[in-house]
């Protein structure tokens, strides 16, 4: 019998958080995702594609371009723009960033996540290996964890001026269960929004330029919009050791049933586990498309009381819209959402700092 992937079951440590089965029942697998929606401002193609992908899912999908900060789409706003939900295994970049920058790990740092088992962090990446993070976050800290969260925007607003926008929230100390080892691999105790988690891979995908996230909604707010840089982090020595994971996870890992051999290449993360906060069960998939030059990143968050909602079936509806996309030759250049705005030059926002640890 072939075990499940440990992205697919909550984590089996010592005082680990109950499974609060009797909350996931409640919340519905299925839902009409573009209610009460607003649709005038987005991209016309990505979101007819992604509302097509997610069908009658009870979930959401954002997409936007890495290189501006500019959101192309949003479905499903009213989840998009709330207070935020567990980040599940979408908060391991994060601590394999934090672990590279502080020296604790290297790319091919071996650690024992089982007996006579041993992973690097591209294969921890790419199978979403509980162990390997527990372990990872256990010798950074509670302060450092903190402190790299912070930094790729959780806590914060991850957007310029965006109406609705919540800033999730960090905790004020390690989680009452599973400590500091389950809040590196579950993220528990955090609360992210998927604008906050587009703005955390766009900057990884794009090098370290954390751009505020705009979502202009009106015809002169689109025709003026200029990118404008939150901050600026010292990581482009390290993210190649991300990608490969990211990428890792695509071609073989958890996230594999979005991989589309004959598009752009996708990197991404996924997620899955029952949501402390909240109940019910939550399934992410973070991604962005073209290693070399990234073209649009994609956070699909589905949610439900059943075991169907999962991180790879996320991963299922981004490979739906990259590959719809790519038939659409979307990519190509032939649309591209008013392609000035991606030429436009790049404002320093008043608070944007040279991040350095």
């Amino acid at each position: 019998m072939v075990a499940p992937s440990p992205d697919l079951v909550q984590s089996a440590f010592a005082g680990a958080a109950p499974r609060h089965s009797r909350h996931s029942y409640g919340v519905p697998n299925r839902a009409n995702p573009t209610k009460d929606d607003i649709p005038d401002n987005d991209d016309s193609i990505v979101r007819t594609i992604a509302v097509n992908a997610l069908g009658n899912a009870n979930g959401s999908v954002l997409a936007i371009d890495p290189s501006t900060g500019r959101i192309l789409a949003a479905v499903n706003q009213k989840m998009v723009f709330s207070s935020g939900f567990e980040p599940c295994s979408t908060i391991k970049p994060v601590i394999a960033l934090a672990g590279l920058k502080e020296g604790i790990i290297t790319r091919d740092t071996m650690i024992n996540v089982g007996h006579r088992r041993y992973m690097d962090l591209t294969e921890a990446m790419a199978h979403s290996n509980n162990d390997y993070f527990q372990a990872v976050g256990e010798r950074l800290g509670f302060e450092k964890v903190s402190q790299y969260a912070q930094l790729l925007g959780l806590g914060e607003l991850a957007g310029l001026n965006i109406e609705g926008e919540q800033p999730g929230a960090l905790p004020s100390a390690p989680p009452a269960y599973g400590g500091i080892a389950r809040m590196s691999s579950f993220g528990s105790g955090i609360r992210m929004t998927p604008l906050q988690l587009a703005s955390l891979v766009s900057t990884l995908a794009n090098g370290g330029t954390m751009y505020y996230l705009q979502y202009p909604r009106t015809a002169e707010a689109r025709a003026n919009f200029t990118p404008q840089v939150k901050r600026k982090l010292d990581i482009g020595p390290l993210v190649p050791d991300l990608q490969e994971g990211m990428l890792a996870a695509v071609l073989y890992g958890t996230g594999k049933s979005s991989y589309d051999p004959y598009g752009e290449q996708a990197l991404g993360k996924t997620g899955t586990c029952n949501d402390e906060g909240l109940g019910g069960r939550l399934g992410w998939f973070v991604s962005y498309a073209d290693q070399a030059h990234p073209k649009i990143v994609l956070v699909v968050l589905l949610r439900g009381g059943s075991r169907v909602v999962s991180g790879p079936r996320a991963a299922d509806v981004a490979g739906r819209i990259y590959r719809e996309l790519r038939d659409r030759n979307y990519f190509a250049g032939t649309h591209r959402f008013e392609s000035t705005y991606a030429t436009a030059a790049a404002t320093v926002g008043p608070d944007s700092v040279q991040a350095r640890q």
